[in-house]
């Protein structure tokens, strides 16, 4: 089995910057894939960030292009989601994902983390 759990989520003001963790145990060595999610109050969960165990293949939802950023340093097993110039918008907790097989980065994840809470207050 794998486990993930995520930190860093927190309040900022508009316009900052926070960097989210995601710690993989158990068998985490076979994940080929890991991302983010959100999920809104009242909304969907959406796709942010994917990215493959390489590091060299990497999605992003548009919303976010140019101010998030998905990196993995597989000797920790760990994803981390940079996200700058923040946004009221994009107040959501925020979940990790992750997957063995190798596919599309966007969806069909089999791993979830149990979320962190990311408030950008205006």
């Amino acid at each position: 089995q794998v486990q993930l759990v995520e930190s860093g989520g927190q309040l900022v003001q508009a316009g900052g910057s926070l960097r989210l963790s995601c710690a993989a145990s158990g068998r985490a060595s076979i994940l080929n894939v890991m991302g983010w999610f959100r999920q809104a109050p009242g909304k969907e969960r959406d796709f942010v960030a994917g990215i493959r165990r390489s590091g060299g293949s990497t999605a992003y939802a548009d919303s976010v292009k140019g101010r998030f950023t998905i990196s993995r340093d597989n000797t920790k097993n760990t994803v981390y989601l940079q996200m700058n110039s923040l946004q009221p918008e994009d107040t959501a907790v925020y979940y990790c994902a992750a997957k063995i097989p190798l596919g599309p980065l966007t969806n069909s994840y089999d791993y979830w983390g149990r979320g962190t809470q990311v408030t950008v207050s205006s």
